[in-house]
């Protein structure tokens, strides 16, 4: 399969991938029919934070052992201070940490409406940014991004590209003349939809290619979509406790380039997914290709709008994203990597440590918590106060790592 976490996929295979999408939309359709509300879809406020009180779930979430970073960092006084406060785009702490209340098994469990959700809400949202990018200080670093492909300084090693299924590295934008999606409504993502359609219109050479809404979608293109597993279909309840998936799938699409190796998700979460990808372990390729189109569009965007900027950002958290864990770069690149031997003698667990100690993660080759059996996922795990060409960097060292601990496996 090729990279199909770009799909959430069933293990019953692709039949039962097509009828589930078909199935889905026509219970979203009829449950919109019905006004019956969806937690997978639908926001749903926590009682007590509806009435803006303090949310006594939260109280008994405090208890646990294992809580949400957003429960280790709000307090009472916190809470109190901020809770009447609104950003202009209307985005409330209540609705800030409604995915934590709601979701207890949340590991982050808060999400910002807009650019301004980081400055109003300072103690909430540096407390968790500083806890889930470890060394990162708000206070003396500041994020820097830089997409050159000239400055990684480590080659991928024969022997790890020739165990290299594919390569994937995708990253989050925002439009700054929008609020997030999290605090977005169906006329907003309507808009950013009709203007990204003229926007693809400006792209050309490989980056050229065709703008698909889920709304105005054929069955036969669905069922394209599907097959190559790029088609993305919302359903998670923390995002859609957030507000990710308000008014699905309206405002919704996806663009694939003529050669499929350059993708852009509409509004699944933030306003772009950009994606590029590629069979094969042409890491350099892979990334080239992803800050490019990431300029293009970048350029097309100030070209069709008229704007000097328009990319939402921070001086000193960079890309900025409906959450805190995507700051900075926005960026994750992967490949799926074939280590049978590997996998057998120190498990997946014992994979994911080495690659934490080189920060990156290991994840199942179809998502977190599949099913390893021969291959898995390697990634870069920090995002926010280095330079996008640095967690390639990580990525690479990473991965000849646990290739060449592969290689010293007799068999």
């Amino acid at each position: 399969s090729f990279h199909r976490r770009l799909y959430s996929v069933q293990s019953s295979g692709i039949n039962a991938e097509y009828g589930y999408y078909i199935t889905n939309n026509l219970r979203r359709l009829l449950a919109a029919m019905s006004k019956v509300l969806d937690p997978y879809y639908d926001l749903i406020m926590d009682d007590d934070l509806a009435k803006n009180e303090w949310p006594s779930k939260l109280d008994e979430a405090m208890k646990q052992e294992r809580k949400s970073i957003m429960a280790q960092v709000i307090t009472r006084e916190m809470w109190d201070k901020y809770k009447n406060h609104t950003t202009k785009n209307g985005w409330t702490l209540a609705r800030a940490i409604n995915t934590g209340v709601t979701n207890p098994d949340s590991f982050l469990g808060c999400h910002a409406g807009d650019l301004e959700s980081y400055n109003d809400f300072g103690p909430l949202f540096r407390g968790a940014i500083e806890k889930y990018h470890v060394g990162f200080n708000m206070e003396t670093m500041k994020h820097v991004t830089d997409m050159d492909v000239n400055k990684i300084g480590t080659a991928l090693a024969d022997h790890a590209k020739s165990k290299i299924i594919s390569t994937r590295i995708r990253c989050a934008r925002n439009l700054s003349f929008f609020p997030l999606n999290t605090c977005g409504t169906k006329e907003s993502r309507l808009e950013i939809a009709d203007l990204m359609e003229g926007v693809f219109g400006t792209l050309s050479g490989d980056l050229a290619g065709k703008f698909y809404r889920h709304t105005s979608m054929t069955e036969d293109e669905i069922k394209e979509l599907v097959d190559k597993h790029f088609l993305f279909r919302g359903k998670d309840r923390m995002q859609a406790a957030s507000g990710y998936h308000a008014d699905w799938p309206h405002g919704r699409g996806i663009f694939v380039s003529k050669d499929e190796k350059f993708l852009m998700w509409l509004n699944e979460g933030d306003h772009l997914r950009i994606i590029s990808m590629e069979q094969g372990g042409d890491i350099p390729s892979v990334f080239d290709r992803l800050g490019r189109g990431a300029a293009a569009v970048e350029e097309g965007l100030k070209k069709v709008t008229g704007r000097d900027e328009v990319y939402m950002s921070h001086p000193v958290l960079g890309m900025i994203t409906c959450c805190p864990t995507n700051l900075g770069t926005g960026m994750r690149g992967s490949v799926h990597i074939i280590i049978p031997k590997l996998i057998k003698k120190i498990g997946f667990e014992g994979i994911d440590k080495v690659a934490r100690s080189m920060n990156c993660q290991a994840r199942g080759s179809t998502g977190e918590h599949s099913e390893v059996i021969d291959r898995v996922d390697i990634s870069n795990w920090r995002r926010l106060g280095y330079p996008e060409y640095d967690l390639v960097e990580d990525m690479i060292k990473c991965v000849n790592v646990i290739s060449q601990m592969e290689d010293e496996i007799e068999a």
